[in-house]
């Protein structure tokens, strides 16, 4: 599904990613880990086509179609989902028109029945549930006054509503007690399937306590160091970075 090679970009004439190579299959969870700066939040933000980033060589596809040359919006549609780490608002945009809006975009790109307003607001209700959202948030801006928690759970909220094929969570742990944790998780474990696939950005074992990884890549210096399975995540939680070669 998502295959990237000899990836070289960065920001502000600051080289961040060295030569990164990976390949991520449907149906796979990958996680990645390193230490601060290793690169892992620009790895995200550069297949999500985050304005600033530049690549300077590589290549990075999606089922065969070069995600490097479109804009953010037609990698949404190609069914690229970001997750922030830190969600921003939308003042004066409610989510309800946000999310009709985007469901109504990313469906028809792909060709696929766009649900009418009963159909959609019977899925919105369906994923408020899901995340424990109450649904007057639904009629609040974007992010709007929402706590940490909330705007990580309407993050997974849109993920639900608009079915990605690739979905790169960038530190959606980040500042999550355990009972939001669990939330978050449940909704993306909800969410696997067999044609879809999880990029997951995290510091933290904890997380892939619940989202149980098939891979899990260790990123040093712009290139990954390391890769094996859930079982590396407890390695490091035990005995840090410093073993591995390239990564101290």
């Amino acid at each position: 599904m998502l295959k990237v090679e000899n990836l070289c970009a960065g920001i502000e004439e600051k080289t961040i990613l060295q030569g990164l190579n990976i390949t991520v299959n449907p149906g796979e969870v990958h996680a990645i880990m390193g230490p601060n700066g290793a690169g892992k939040s620009t790895l995200s933000y550069v297949l999500g086509g985050r304005p600033g980033y530049e690549v300077s060589s590589g290549s990075a596809e999606l089922d065969g179609v070069d995600l490097l040359d479109m804009e953010p919006e037609d990698r949404a549609k190609e069914g690229v989902f970001l997750a922030f780490q830190y969600p921003v608002e939308v003042p004066g945009v409610s989510n309800m028109e946000f999310l009709k809006a985007a469901v109504e975009s990313v469906y028809a790109a792909r060709g696929w029945d766009v649900p009418s307003t009963v159909d959609f607001m019977k899925l919105a209700r369906e994923a408020c549930a899901q995340v424990q959202l109450p649904l007057d948030f639904l009629k609040r801006g974007v992010n709007e006054g929402f706590s940490g928690g909330e705007r990580k759970r309407n993050e997974i909220l849109q993920m639900m509503m608009l079915k990605p094929k690739l979905c790169l969570l960038d530190e959606t742990d980040s500042g999550l007690d355990i009972d939001a944790l669990q939330v978050v998780a449940e909704g993306v474990n909800s969410m696997r399937s067999p044609d879809r696939a999880f990029v997951v950005v995290t510091h933290y074992q904890r997380l892939l306590d619940y989202i149980v990884p098939d891979f899990v890549h260790v990123l040093a210096d712009g290139k990954i160091v390391k890769s094996g399975g859930a079982e590396l995540a407890l390695e490091l939680e035990e005995k840090g970075y410093g073993w591995i070669e390239g990564a101290a």
